[in-house]
C-alpha cells in the first residue's frame, strides 16, 4: 500500500499544483526544489517520482518547478525561492552531456557570484520505476565497506578492499577494527570485484581506469577483465571470456572518479543506468566525456573518503566544484586554467541531493567547526597531524590534494562582513565559507569570524 502522504503528493500533482497538503507557509522558503520538464511531469510513471520526491520532502517544503523547451527557463524561479536542493528530474533520453552542463551553468546562475547556488543533484534511472527506486529511498547510507578498483586512503575507511590497476596482484585489504595490510590478489580481479558488487556488503565502490559509456576496463597497465552494460543490466567478462552476472540490491554509491564516460547516459545500454538499475546504485559522479585533468573527479576521494563523515556526497560533490571554481577565479594555478576550463561542467552526479550518504566517522586530518552565535559565525579549524595536517593524503590518481577547506552554512546569509581571519583570504558566499588550504608544515588552528544577516523573505 502507498503511503498516504505520496498519494496526496500525487493527487496534488494530478491537481497542478506544486506541494503537498502540507503547503509550507508564506513565511516557510522553500528548501527542496524539484525542476522537472513539462513533458516529463506528463508522463503517468514519471509523475509518480516527482510525486514520491514530494512526498519524502514535505517537510522542506519541497516545490516543482516545470520548464518546457530548456532547463535555464527554471532559472527565475529558483532565484525566486532559493531552495537549498534542487533535484532535477529527467528521463534518460533527457540526460546527456549538454543536459548536465546546463545544470552546472544554470546553478551558478542564481546569483552574481560565481559558484554553485545550490545543492543539485540530477535523478534519473534505466526507466522510471528504476527512478522511482531511487526516489524513494530515504534511509541515510553510512559508508562502512568500500571495494575499489584503484588505490584508497585504506586508513580512512572502516573495511574494505582495493585491487591495483597499475600492478598484477597488488591488493590491499582492510578488515574492521584492523590495519590495512598488503596481501597477492588474484591475476583476473573480474570475478572477485563482481562478487564484491553482487554480495550486499559493498556500500561504496570506486573506479578508475579506461571506461566508454558502455563498458569499464579494469586494468589499466595490465591485462584484465571488463565490466559491460546493455538494457539496465551489468556483467563482467575475465579474461577467459566467461560471463559473470552482476545484480545487487543494496543502495549504494559509485564513484568513478578516473573513468573517461562513465557518467554519459547516451542511451539505454549506459553503463551509469546499469549501475543504478542493476547493482543498486543510488547516488554515482562521473564525466560525461573523456577526462585527462582529472580535478573534478579526483577531488571526490579529497573531500569524500578521506574527510570520512564531514560530506554527505553531495555536499563533497559540490565543495570539489567549490574549490575548481575559487582556483580558477582566483588564478592559483598557473597552466591549469585550461584542464579546470575542461572539467567545470562535465561531471554529473546522479541522486536525490538531499539523500544523506556518507562515510562512517573516521580518521581525519584537521578538525573543522562551524558555529553560531547571535548571528556571528566562527570557523574554527584545528590541525590534528602536526605538519602533515593538510599534506595530501594520498596521491593516487590525478590532480590530489591542495583542495580548500569548506563548511556549508546552516542557513543563507546576507552580505557577511570578515571580523577576524581575513588574512587567510576566506571566500563567504550566502550558503558556504571556503578558506584555502594552509601550506603544507602549518600545525597552528585557524580562526575566521564574520557576520551576516538573513535575507528578507
Amino acid at each position: 500500500m502507498m503511503p498516504w502522504r505520496f498519494l496526496l503528493g500525487f493527487a496534488m500533482l494530478a491537481a497542478g499544483l506544486s506541494v503537498p497538503l502540507a503547503a509550507r507557509a508564506a513565511d516557510r522558503p522553500a528548501g527542496y526544489g524539484i525542476v522537472v520538464s513539462e513533458e516529463t511531469l506528463a508522463d503517468p510513471a514519471w509523475k509518480k517520482v516527482v510525486a514520491a520526491l514530494l512526498e519524502k520532502h514535505h517537510e522542506r517544503h519541497a516545490i516543482t518547478i516545470t520548464w518546457r523547451a530548456s532547463p535555464d527557463e527554471a532559472l527565475e524561479k529558483l532565484a525566486e525561492h532559493r531552495p537549498r536542493h534542487a533535484c532535477f528530474v529527467a528521463r534518460p533520453e533527457e540526460a546527456g552531456r549538454e543536459f548536465v552542463a546546463a545544470v552546472h551553468q544554470l546553478c551558478r546562475r542564481i546569483d552574481d557570484d560565481p559558484y554553485g547556488d545550490v545543492l543539485w543533484g540530477i535523478l534519473t534511472g534505466f526507466d522510471a520505476a528504476n527512478a522511482l527506486a531511487i526516489a524513494e529511498t530515504s534511509a541515510p547510507l553510512i559508508i562502512r565497506r568500500v571495494t575499489a578498483g584503484t588505490e584508497l586512503a585504506m586508513d580512512r575507511v572502516v573495511e574494505g578492499e582495493w585491487f591495483c590497476e597499475l600492478t598484477r596482484n597488488r591488493m590491499v585489504r582492510k578488515v574492521a577494527g584492523g590495519e590495512a595490510r598488503e596481501v597477492k590478489g588474484p591475476d583476473d580481479t573480474t570475478a572477485a570485484l563482481a562478487a564484491r558488487l553482487s554480495d550486499g556488503q559493498t556500500d561504496l565502490f570506486v573506479t578508475s581506469g579506461h571506461a566508454t559509456e558502455r563498458d569499464w576496463q579494469i586494468g589499466f597497465r595490465y591485462r584484465n577483465g571488463s565490466f559491460h552494460s546493455g538494457g539496465g543490466k551489468l556483467w563482467g567478462v575475465d579474461t577467459a571470456g566467461r560471463k559473470i552476472p552482476i545484480e545487487s540490491a543494496n543502495p549504494k554509491v559509485w564513484l568513478p572518479v578516473g573513468n573517461c564516460l562513465a557518467g554519459h547516459i547516451d542511451g539505454p545500454d549506459s553503463l551509469a543506468l546499469a549501475f543504478m538499475n542493476g547493482a543498486g546504485v543510488r547516488q554515482m559522479i562521473g564525466y560525461t566525456v573523456p577526462t585527462w585533468f582529472g580535478y573534478a573527479g579526483w577531488g571526490m576521494l579529497d573531500y569524500f573518503v578521506e574527510q570520512p563523515g564531514r560530506y554527505t556526497l553531495c555536499e563533497a560533490f559540490h565543495a570539489n566544484d567549490h574549490a575548481l571554481v575559487h582556483r580558477l577565479a582566483t588564478r592559483a594555478a598557473p597552466g591549469d586554467e585550461a584542464g579546470l576550463v575542461h572539467d567545470r561542467d562535465v561531471v554529473a552526479i546522479y541522486g536525490d541531493p538531499a539523500w544523506d550518504a556518507r562515510m562512517a566517522d573516521g580518521k581525519r586530518s584537521f578538525k573543522q567547526t562551524l558555529t553560531e552565535v547571535d548571528g556571528t559565525f566562527t570557523l574554527e579549524i584545528e590541525p590534528l597531524a602536526g605538519a602533515k595536517s593538510f599534506a595530501p593524503v594520498n596521491t593516487n590518481g590525478s590532480q590530489r590534494g591542495g583542495r580548500p577547506i569548506v563548511a556549508f552554512l546552516p542557513r543563507r546569509i546576507g552580505e557577511p562582513k570578515v571580523l577576524a581571519g581575513e588574512e587567510w583570504k576566506p571566500v563567504i558566499t550566502d550558503d558556504f565559507v571556503l578558506v584555502p588550504l594552509p601550506p603544507e608544515g602549518h600545525a597552528e588552528p585557524i580562526r575566521i569570524v564574520f557576520r551576516g544577516v538573513v535575507p528578507d523573505g
